[in-house]
């Protein structure tokens, strides 16, 4: 049997932070009430578009892999904030690393948009349609973020990070999986104005409202990554006691708690970097990951288990397995270009400019 090893990985954070602090200058909050309601201290804000931001995720992740832009057979990209719809995001990113050679598409299941994208090149690099491939997550968020309503505006921020895959006659990589979706629930977890049922209807890109329940969002987050978990664990005839650790979605640290709670695992063995970077939405679970490997929280030869859920509602489990290698093969001079304004000022002028 085929499988699709995990052999490079890079993240992409924008450099420019806004902090709690920073969100109470504008809205009736303060660090406490985030910090206590969330998890979150801070979250970045990005000075650049996102496929931008995917390509150095990208080429780091090539980097860490030893291998080259001519390597890649496929990129998928995962996100909702394509800064293009027609043509794709994929193309964008191909053009930019070079990757003649590479098939592209675009995925949009919002926050598990990083996670389906691995399971899209996953089966394609088991089913022999290709051998390789750059699998994405990232977001930029901010410009389309309803910036004067405090329930959704503490939560979210920039990023980016990227996988490459290969195949391989171990068995590495995703093992099983579960994909799911309470579409019956969609609405609870929406933005208007985004998309083309509002076109030509007077509102411009970006002046978007924000439907978002927070406890029934919590509610079937939880019970949507608890079913994924068990059914992705069974199929791999696996415990969640075997798992050597778990990296969630960060969407809330309650909700990561509750999580693990019903699992009955260590806590010890859950990644958590939500106090860094908020919500990335498609983002999120893969800068996790990604951070997981470079901080050496991932055992060689280990089992990790990767919960998410998003907006649709969207859910999913990966169970992956880690091979011989935490380390980087190389390192690229591939970055962002310079960005001199904080976070706070880059929120001020997307701000600005809705009100003109």
């Amino acid at each position: 049997m085929t499988y699709a090893a995990i052999t490079g990985w890079g993240k992409c954070l924008p450099p420019a932070i806004l902090s709690n602090d920073d969100l109470a200058t504008f809205l009736e909050t303060d660090d406490e009430w985030i910090t206590s309601r969330t998890g979150m201290k801070e979250r970045r804000i990005s000075h650049v578009t996102v496929s931008e931001l995917a390509h150095v995720a990208c080429a780091r992740a090539l980097a860490a892999a030893g291998k080259t832009a001519e390597d890649v057979e496929l990129i998928v990209f995962g996100s909702t904030t394509f800064d293009q719809l027609c043509p794709n995001a994929a193309s964008n990113v191909q053009r930019l690393l070079g990757a003649e050679n590479a098939a592209c598409m675009d995925v949009s299941t919002a926050c598990t948009g990083g996670m389906y994208s691995l399971s899209v090149a996953t089966a394609m690099i088991k089913s022999g349609v290709v051998k390789s491939a750059l699998i994405i997550g990232a977001e930029t968020i901010s410009p389309i973020m309803d910036w004067n309503n405090r329930d959704v505006a503490v939560l979210f921020g920039d990023g980016a990070a990227a996988l490459y895959l290969e195949a391989s006659e171990e068995e590495t990589g995703v093992i099983s999986q579960a994909l799911g979706c309470y579409g019956e629930s969609r609405d609870i977890l929406s933005v208007e104005g985004w998309g083309m049922k509002y076109a030509n209807k007077g509102r411009m890109l970006g002046q978007s409202n924000w439907a978002f329940l927070g406890q029934e969002i919590f509610k079937k987050a939880v019970s949507g990554m608890a079913q994924a978990c068990e059914k992705a664990l069974a199929q791999a005839q696996l415990s969640a006691d075997q798992m050597a650790s778990v990296v969630p979605h960060q969407a809330n640290l309650r909700i990561i708690d509750t999580l693990v709670k019903r699992l009955k695992m260590d806590k010890d063995k859950v990644f958590v970097n939500i106090h860094k970077y908020g919500n990335m939405s498609a983002a999120t679970t893969l800068v996790a990951f990604v951070e997981a490997i470079e901080e050496g929280f991932i055992a060689k030869q280990s089992y990790v288990l990767l919960p998410a859920f998003g907006g649709g509602l969207t859910w999913s489990a990966h169970v992956v397995k880690w091979g011989e290698r935490n380390h980087a093969l190389s390192t690229t001079d591939v970055d962002l270009p310079e960005c001199k304004k904080s976070g706070l000022d880059l929120v001020k002028e997307i701000m600005a400019a809705k009100q003109t």
